[in-house]
């Protein structure tokens, strides 16, 4: 009797244990945008979604909300940094309150090509800045080569030199390199909510913006703005950053898959933004919006003096040295 109560005990411990105890820990990685679906960085997220859960088996499970559904990008940062489970895709220089010198990523005229971006993103000196970056902050930087293209003046009249901008109040992001470098080249800056851009330029809260070409379309800015002028300031690259407390959930093989799978299809959203660039401005011109091209020299003397205001001048020196130049 006693025999066959132990065995009775015994098999339902077993039991309880594995009702207790899964296969695997699932972790899931929430990933918010402000961007449309069918924007590159949307679509590669969607890609990148897909290959991480099957790369890990289902161990990781990334979910994908697009369109602010999670807030604007500064949103979504504090709530990462709050523990919550929410990762975004930034533009980096949003980061360079944790690490200053992230700044030099959104520097104006920095980037010649995507390449050299994708280069000193993998850099050593870099990624020194990106470890860095969890300790200040409690995020994690999986990859900083999404690349979403030039930044272009969007406005009411047409611009060919600096002093077009005199006075114009343009909606810029509000990390202070996106400011300073909007205020040289001219104009007013003026921080909102990617979300309330359409709406600010419609009512007149605002006289212009600055964007890539495929969120110009994403956004239908088309629709509120009269010219496109083509000063590519800012090269937009930016980067796929997760709450530090969901990462760390996650098994140190399964770190190294999500990370190297963040890099890949960073280059192919990227890829999809260059592929797009071009027939975004030409679906924009096509809408009656005048896209002309202008002699840089100008905007490129009127926003020199930035990286000496922001003491990024080292910085500078560092990326020149990476790229060879």
């Amino acid at each position: 009797m006693k025999t066959t109560v132990k065995m009775i005990g015994l098999c339902a411990a077993v039991l309880t244990l594995g009702m207790a105890a899964p296969a695997f820990a699932e972790t899931t990685l929430r990933i918010g945008t402000v961007l449309a679906p069918n924007d590159p960085m949307g679509q590669g997220l969607e890609k990148f979604k897909a290959e991480v859960e099957e790369a890990t088996n289902g161990e990781v499970v990334v979910q994908v909300f697009h369109n602010s559904q999670l807030g604007d990008t500064t949103e979504m940062i504090d709530q990462a940094r709050a523990g919550a489970n929410v990762g975004t895709v930034t533009d980096v220089a949003r980061l360079s309150s944790f690490v200053p010198s992230l700044a030099i990523m959104s520097a104006p005229f920095l980037f010649d090509t995507y390449e050299q971006a994708d280069k000193f993103a993998l850099s050593e000196e870099y990624l020194e800045w990106g470890d860095q970056l969890k300790e200040e902050s409690g995020l994690v930087m999986l990859a900083s080569n999404w690349y979403q293209g030039p930044r272009h003046v969007l406005t009411q009249k047409p611009i060919s030199t600096p002093a077009d901008l005199n006075g114009v109040r343009m909606r810029t992001i509000g990390a202070p390199i996106w400011i300073e470098t909007i205020r040289a080249m001219g104009a007013e800056p003026t921080p909102i909510a990617w979300g309330e851009v359409y709406s600010a330029l419609q009512m007149g809260n605002i006289d212009a913006a600055e964007a890539q070409p495929t969120a110009i379309t994403g956004a239908k800015l088309f629709e509120v703005i009269k010219h496109v002028t083509k000063t590519g300031h800012i090269q937009l690259v930016t980067a796929l950053v997760v709450s530090a407390s969901a990462w760390d959930e996650i098994s140190e093989e399964n770190q190294k898959i999500v990370r190297d799978l963040a890099v890949e299809n960073g280059r192919h959203a990227s890829q999809l933004t260059i592929d797009l660039g071009e027939k975004s401005l030409a679906d924009v011109e096509a809408a009656g919006v005048t896209v002309s091209d202008v002699d840089l020299a100008p905007f490129k003397e009127a926003v020199s003096g930035v990286y000496g205001l922001l003491d990024l001048e080292e910085e500078a020196a560092i990326v020149n040295k990476v790229l060879g130049r």
